[in-house]
């Protein structure tokens, strides 16, 4: 549960504030599900330093507060990402997406996920370079992105097949493949912009953050460069107001937050953690609100209303975590609830 960020003192209440699972392995990726049928399931996967690695779906059950596994597939090498298809009103197939060595798209069932597609962009099948990342589009669920070490983003079009009672496999084609940086690419996301569909924005090994645009793929624009060129390891936008951006480069104590109307200085930093930060989620229902995690062993939650005065400190900070903070995701369909891993733990947290 959060505190406010000096008194070390949480509310007096009957409600459970936090929820724990303990999984076989350490944890690296993780994400909740969007589904509205689905309340407080998320899927898990494993880092472990050899190729064969676990994916988990797990979900509390909330007649006996405890988290089940609901079902366990293998999956080479370690997820760089998990994300559920972002179907908010349960039309779609029930899909998970991993990056890894190559995309991979998965049909969620109790007790057997059954994979869907392995997407490959290396026409030369001896070659891999792997994703670092991905994102799934909200507004059109049939576009994916991903991001690589080869310097590319690839836009991929899924074909799912909405028809219900109608078992088809789930395919996928390239879109589009474009050099987005001059080293290596470590995250890409979606913007709400202009409709939500065809703007998007990397970061990558070179410290840039470039925004795209795909109706317009022969320019992008920097939006900031890292004065030290420091790479810069990941990137969320605002899930309310478009025009704000969190990133963070690697080894850093701070957060970035950007305005794109404002290209190349930082409109705030949010610097309190006292070791790397991890992970940044922005709150879904919330124009004002991060969530940033970290070594340090915290979660904290920042309120940059008063940008571009200095924010100072954070308004609740979370600082029971036994490890290292190494991923974080705020619920989408459940904003009262962030989600963290350390370790071989997963805890979801009340706000």
């Amino acid at each position: 549960m959060f505190a406010m960020a000096h008194s070390g003192v949480g509310p007096a209440g009957k409600r459970k504030e936090i929820y724990k699972y303990i999984a076989p392995w350490p944890l690296y990726s993780m994400n909740w599900s969007v589904r509205p049928d689905k309340r407080f399931r998320l899927a898990l996967g494993s880092f472990v330093e050899e190729y064969n690695n676990k994916v988990q779906i797990v979900s509390l059950d909330e007649d006996n507060s405890e988290f089940t596994a609901k079902s366990t597939f293998d999956h080479p090498y370690p997820t760089t990402k998990i994300m559920w298809i972002p179907d908010s009103k349960g039309v779609f197939p029930d899909l998970l997406a991993t990056s890894g060595d190559y995309l991979r798209v998965w049909r969620a069932g109790e007790p057997d996920t059954r994979l869907e597609c392995v997407l490959n962009n290396n026409k030369n099948s001896d070659f891999c370079a792997p994703l670092t990342s991905f994102d799934w589009n909200e507004v059109d669920p049939n576009l994916v992105g991903t991001s690589s070490i080869d310097t590319t983003c690839t836009i991929w079009g899924l074909e799912t097949g909405q028809i219900l009672g109608r078992v088809n496999l789930v395919s996928g084609h390239v879109k589009t493949q474009l050099i987005a940086h001059d080293k290596e690419v470590y995250d890409i996301a979606f913007s709400r912009a202009g409709g939500g569909r065809d703007m998007f924005a990397s970061v990558g090994a070179d410290g840039s953050v470039r925004m795209f645009d795909l109706r317009h793929l022969e320019h992008s624009t920097i939006i900031y460069e890292d004065p030290t060129h420091t790479p810069l390891l990941r990137l969320a936008w605002n899930k309310q107001d478009p025009n704000y951006l969190a990133t963070i480069a690697m080894d850093a104590c701070e957060v970035i937050i950007l305005d794109v109307r404002v290209p190349c200085t930082p409109v705030a930093r949010l610097n309190n953690h006292r070791a790397c930060v991890n992970g940044i989620a922005w709150a879904p229902h919330s124009s004002c609100h991060i969530c940033t995690a970290g070594d340090d062993h915290q979660a904290l939650i920042w309120d940059i209303q008063q940008m571009p005065r200095a924010i100072e400190d954070p308004i609740l900070a979370y600082t029971a975590a036994e490890g290292e903070v190494n991923q974080i995701q705020w619920g989408a369909t459940q904003p009262d609830w962030i989600a963290i891993c350390y370790n071989k733990s997963l805890e979801i947290l009340r706000v």
